[in-house]
């Protein structure tokens, strides 16, 4: 994306965050229905209690395509998620975002003209036969190329069921832009590590052609560098200094943490196993840090940590902050509109096709029911 940045006005910038959070509400007041906030787990407190609706990014995409009430949605997530919603929702509905520069780079690691070229490549060697999916992590061209291939989206609450959708169709699978998620998914059904071989971009593939071949997952070199931060050491001490701690980890983190956690899922899916949990329960999150420390301020009952001591922190998730939500909404207001979000409708067709593919699905949010992810002492 090439975004185009709007620098907020000193009037904004000078606030007093009392002040901000008063504004915000006020804003929302007479804005009213007409206006829907959507927030993504992983902002931060002063954001989210003003949406109308938090979720994952596959919860927000359904959520967004039937808010029809709504002629302006506000998406307090980063620019591929607004991209989809901007897609599923109707003509007449504008998507913003209140700061451009939220991005992700993992989406940013799986660039048109790449996949493109992979795609090529791979047909080349002989491979006919093959289902590109790809991660709700990605530019809305990358979707759109799935959707004209034949292909799909998934995301973290779904990823198992889009694999077995593409594996009634095909004997193989491309899979991007996350290498974790794809990986740890089809591990989780029985896949083996050397059927899912690594594309390298950078080197145009990387593993021998008869590897590719021999795939049933091919997958793409790129990663969530907040879920990278989780390390198996993160694990093995837990384990030492605190065996009854249950280990509870996102599948965007590496195979080797993924294989010690006693549990793996997506963010709907974490929320929902502390939300059943007993009192007195102990847990090891390995997730975006404003979720594990919301969950710990809703749970009092419950003993929450991270997993990792260092906090793991989407910094361009984290753009959208009071100032900027407050400025959009003000704006809106005054019958003005902040940094749009309009996919092009010939890329806007082919995507929505793969996201519509997904939505037919449904998912519960855990990578696997294998013995490793639900150990005795923690069922």
């Amino acid at each position: 994306m090439n975004p185009t940045f709007t620098p907020l006005p000193e009037t904004i910038t000078s606030l007093p965050p009392d002040e901000i959070q008063r504004r915000i509400a006020e804003a929302r007041r007479k804005l009213g229905r007409e206006v829907v906030l959507l927030g993504h787990h992983y902002q931060a407190d002063e954001v989210i209690r003003h949406a109308d609706f938090t979720g994952d990014s596959f919860k927000l995409a359904q959520i967004a395509a039937r808010q029809e009430q709504a002629h302006t949605v506000v998406f307090c997530g980063v620019h591929f998620m607004a991209e989809s919603a901007d897609i599923l929702t109707s003509d007449e509905q504008t998507v913003l975002l209140p700061d451009m520069g939220a991005g992700c780079s993992m989406a940013d690691m799986a660039e048109l003209d790449d996949v493109e070229e992979a795609w090529k490549r791979l047909t080349e060697m002989g491979i006919d036969e093959m289902v590109p999916i790809t991660y709700m992590n990605s530019t809305a061209a990358i979707k759109d190329f799935c959707g004209r291939h034949g292909g799909v989206v998934c995301t973290s609450s779904n990823a198992r069921e889009v694999l077995e959708w593409a594996f009634e169709r095909s004997k193989r699978v491309f899979f991007f832009p996350d290498q974790h998620l794809g990986r740890n998914t089809g591990h989780a059904m029985g896949i083996p590590l050397e059927q899912m071989p690594l594309w390298d971009p950078q080197v145009k593939g990387g593993a021998p052609d008869e590897a590719y071949r021999n795939a049933r997952v091919i997958l793409w070199k790129g990663l969530c560098s907040v879920h990278q931060i989780f390390r198996i050491d993160d694990v093995e001490r837990l384990r030492r200094d605190d065996p009854e701690r249950r280990v509870i980890v996102h599948p965007e983190c590496n195979f080797e943490v993924v294989q010690a956690a006693d549990l793996v899922g997506s963010t709907e899916y974490i929320i929902r196993q502390v939300e059943a949990a007993p009192a007195g329960t102990k847990w090891a999150i390995g997730t975006e840090y404003h979720l594990v420390d919301r969950l710990a301020h809703e749970h009092p009952e419950q003993d929450i940590q991270g997993l990792s001591k260092t906090r793991s922190i989407c910094p361009t998730m984290t753009r959208i902050d009071p100032p900027h939500l407050l400025y959009t909404l003000e704006e809106l207001v005054e019958g003005r509109q902040v940094n749009p979000i309009h996919v092009p409708v010939e890329i806007a067709e082919g995507a929505r096709t793969a996201l519509d593919r997904m939505l037919a699905l449904k998912g519960d949010g855990s990578v696997g029911t294998k013995d490793s992810r639900h150990r005795e002492n923690v069922a």
